[in-house]
């Protein structure tokens, strides 16, 4: 089976001569369909530039992206903002929702950009898939942070995107909250067959993936299988150790 996403020796690099910063440096790796990924690794290791090339809110320097048939990096600006619209769903940290929009005109907003006009059950639907099916006129004030991160959630999904990226979605969460929000991707991925890409610094987080897959100065420096937090920490810190060059 075509995989979601295929990278091939992905490079990205970024200043001027003589004051460049190599982000990527030959990156290649797979996404299967439903399949959760988290990519790890010490500050500065390329993790949010793999994300952001991936999901084509930024070009390489050199290299491949493709988004199961569809090859990102040669895509003219337009083509590239209607297939991010279309086929690419986003998560944040910050959960980027409107203020003075309820929950369900959130979550409609990216049909409504794509010009459609959502069907209310589509959206309520959608909510209802994140448990938020009694929240839908609240505003984002009015909503926990769990919440709001839900509904961010169903808005990236309401489009039925082949891909959902994720940006440290629990880095603003207390523990049991962020629990939650793991819990549900980890659902739509055995679910719904959701293909999800995750960066994240929390091990305990990234032992709701498959696996994990650790950069180090812009390359790929392994993967785990099966993660359980005990492994991913154990892996961060030899890689930490590593990338400082202090040895024990």
């Amino acid at each position: 089976m075509q995989p979601a996403v295929r990278l091939r020796d992905l490079h990205r690099v970024y200043g001027a001569r003589g004051t460049t910063v190599r982000a990527l440096a030959g990156v290649s790796v797979d996404l299967p369909v439903g399949s959760f990924t988290a990519v790890m690794g010490p500050s500065g290791s390329g993790k949010s530039t793999l994300l952001h090339c991936a999901a084509g809110l930024d070009r390489p320097t050199s290299g491949e992206v493709h988004v199961g048939g569809t090859r990102l990096d040669d895509l003219s600006e337009t083509r590239l903002t209607l297939l991010r619209r279309q086929r690419i769903g986003f998560v944040f940290q910050q959960f980027n929702l409107l203020p003075a929009l309820t929950a369900e005109l959130n979550v409609a907003l990216p049909l409504m950009l794509g010009g459609r006009r959502p069907k209310r059950a589509e959206t309520r639907a959608a909510l209802a898939a994140v448990g938020l099916a009694d929240r839908l006129g609240h505003r984002p004030a009015e909503l926990s942070g769990g919440q709001q991160q839900r509904v961010a959630i169903a808005r990236a999904l309401t489009t039925r995107p082949e891909v959902l990226f994720a940006d440290e979605p629990t880095g603003a969460l207390d523990s049991a909250t962020g629990r939650e929000v793991l819990t549900l991707l980890r659902g739509m991925v055995d679910d719904h067959r959701q293909t999800v890409l995750m960066v994240t610094h929390d091990p305990l987080a990234a032992a709701y993936a498959d696996r994990v897959l650790f950069l180090r100065d812009g390359r790929l420096a392994g993967e785990l299988v099966g993660p359980t937090p005990q492994a991913v920490a154990e892996r961060m810190t030899r890689l930490e150790v590593g990338s400082t060059g202090v040895t024990r």
